[in-house]
């Protein structure tokens, strides 16, 4: 199953697709909800109303695009490129995440306008299929 979910970051909207996870589930039930973004290099991450267990598949190699959760943080993350731990110009999470689903649509230029402190807004977009 496809949940669609909207990200709204500043002025900009974001389409994204989560995958049908146990944490992933968890965020659905818990939309809509707002936090206050943070970035580490290329990667956009914000605290969330939900608790989950690492995953057996979680990794910290990632793509442009995905969406995660870092459980350590009870926090979404977003790559869009390098963050201070990669080793090549692949995204790395700081520590395994759990994947969660992907953008859409990826607009680099949107989210490297993202700053700390930017308010996001996440919500069900369409319904699920």
């Amino acid at each position: 199953m496809v949940r669609k979910i909207m990200l709204v970051l500043g002025r900009h909207e974001f389409r994204a697709e989560l995958n049908d996870s146990e944490t992933s589930s968890k965020i659905w039930k818990a939309l809509p909800f707002e936090a206050a973004a943070s970035t580490w290099g290329n990667e956009i991450y914000f605290g969330i109303p939900v608790h989950a267990a690492l995953e057996p598949d979680a990794s910290s190699e990632r793509e442009i695009g995905d969406i995660c959760y870092w459980v350590e943080g009870s926090s979404m993350c977003i790559f869009f490129g390098r963050t201070p731990a990669s080793t090549s110009d692949r995204p790395k999470a700081a520590a395994p995440v759990n994947y969660l689903g992907r953008l859409v649509d990826i607009d680099i230029k949107a989210l490297n306008a993202i700053k700390d402190g930017d308010l996001i807004k996440i919500s069900r977009h369409g319904g699920a299929e």
